[in-house]
């Protein structure tokens, strides 16, 4: 699923990574990643604690120095770029904003760092919906509040690149709503938009695209689409009050059989004909069989299951148990 290409039809990626490593001491927190984010684009940047994404994001900010590799936004090094804020904006930690400063004086002293007009300070705010706040201190602010404000610093610049890391942390629902189809808005525009997050139903319905990283490298480059068709491929799903002769008679035919609850199965290596034939001639009642669809996060899981530093032990069924 690695994709390997670095250009776009109208010259260089937006963001493109190749061979980063970077090592603090005797960790190595990314080995030889690379990949690329085109205009146009959500792409979802997603992996375990750990995994590198942070310190991806750092250097192609210019905050972390590589050991190997490059962090290339539009063909350049962030220091190579000329009024930074206008060609990429982002997001990394909200609470990077002086308490006693008042939001709408927080974007004006962004905005008077790059000659960056006053009236676009109170249009990023209107963006964000903190116009009625903008006038209160920070240190005021929900940890949503201060999302929408780091959004705004982001947008300041109008940049065609936006990287934002976890943008819905804190957001109640109504935000998270907003979020995502604002999200979809900035890449409609054409803007290539990098999101890291650990939401992947948030992803599901704004990513086009998803970049898994795990211990530092890529572990799957490609579009959601394809990502939850390989996830679902030869999987059925079974609900059953059987559940114990279905899964003797479904297991001897060479399937393997999962269970998600007191009456369902998810069986893989036979399709839904054979697993219906299978249970009629044992004799074994089911009351629904279909074809599986995974979710992103059963996806997610399944990808970066060996990639995962810290694992707690798998809790046992209450039904189990007994």
């Amino acid at each position: 699923m690695e994709s390997t290409q670095s250009t776009t039809a109208s010259g260089p990626a937006a963001i493109e990574v190749r061979g980063l490593r970077k090592r603090f001491g005797a960790v190595t927190a990314v080995d030889g990643l690379s990949f690329t984010v085109t205009h146009g684009q959500v792409t979802g940047f997603v992996g375990p604690n750990g995994a590198g994404k942070s310190t991806t994001m750092r250097a192609l900010l210019g905050l972390d120095t590589p050991d190997e590799g490059t962090a290339l936004i539009d063909g350049k090094p962030y220091h190579a770029l000329r009024a930074p804020l206008t060609r990429v904006g982002a997001l990394l930690d909200a609470g990077a904003v002086h308490p006693s400063r008042r939001g709408r004086d927080h974007l004006l002293w962004l905005a008077h760092s790059h000659r960056i007009p006053v009236r676009r300070v109170d249009e990023v705010l209107e963006l964000v919906g903190l116009t009625a706040a903008a006038r209160r201190r920070a240190g005021g602010y929900s940890l949503g509040m201060r999302q929408r404000l780091g959004i705004a610093g982001a947008l300041l610049g109008d940049p065609p690149v936006l990287l934002f890391d976890e943008p819905v942390n804190g957001l109640d629902p109504e935000g998270i709503r907003w979020i995502r189809g604002f999200l979809r808005s900035l890449a409609a525009e054409g803007r290539a938009v990098l999101v890291s997050s650990h939401l992947m139903s948030e992803l599901e319905d704004s990513a086009d695209r998803l970049v898994v990283i795990g211990r530092g490298r890529v572990l799957a480059d490609t579009s959601v689409a394809e990502l939850l068709a390989a996830a679902s491929a030869d999987r059925v799903a079974l609900r059953t009050g059987a559940r114990e002769q279905a899964m003797t008679v479904l297991a001897a035919a060479g399937a393997t059989v999962a269970v998600n609850g007191r009456d369902s199965l998810t069986v893989s290596g036979l399709d839904a004909e054979q697993v219906v034939q299978l249970l009629a001639e044992a004799a074994v009642p089911f009351s629904g069989v279909a074809a599986h669809r995974a979710t992103l996060e059963e996806a997610y899981m399944e990808l970066t299951a060996d990639a995962v530093e810290f694992a707690a032990a798998a809790p046992i069924e209450a039904e189990e148990a007994r």
